[in-house]
């Protein structure tokens, strides 16, 4: 079964940067939108950035734009997420997905089937 695996997450004082990976785990498959989520304790999930196309398009949250950049490696069909400044209310649990769709606005807006994630790498960032 396909699926994904994070790497990178930790423990940093605020202010400080962090990237996370993410690559293919098991079989490949297709996708064309990815992007990172994150979840803290007690609250929803929230989707903090995303790319489709292989980068030609790009959102991010605004609790994180101009912080976070996400990027990808288009030959391994990696994700990365490279975290700027951060800060305590940055921590949290950060999965990445994929999926695939015909509409750059439907990954763009986040309403697509993400069909595969990972399990999820820790960040936590102190005061």
């Amino acid at each position: 079964q396909a699926q994904l695996a994070e790497s990178g997450g930790g423990s940093v004082e605020a202010g400080g940067s962090l990237t996370l990976s993410c690559a293919p785990s098991g079989r490949t498959y297709s996708s064309n939108c990815m992007g990172w989520f994150r979840q803290a304790p007690g609250k929803e999930r929230e989707g903090v950035a995303r790319i489709y196309g292989g980068g030609r398009t790009t959102y991010y949250a605004d609790s994180v734009k101009g912080r976070f950049t996400i990027s990808q490696d288009n030959a391994n069909n990696s994700v990365y997420l490279q975290m700027n400044r951060l800060r305590p209310e940055d921590t949290a649990m950060y999965y990445c997905a994929a999926g695939w769709t015909s509409s750059v606005g439907l990954c763009y807006s986040g309403e697509i089937d993400f069909g595969y994630w990972g399990q999820g790498t820790q960040v936590t960032v102190s005061s």
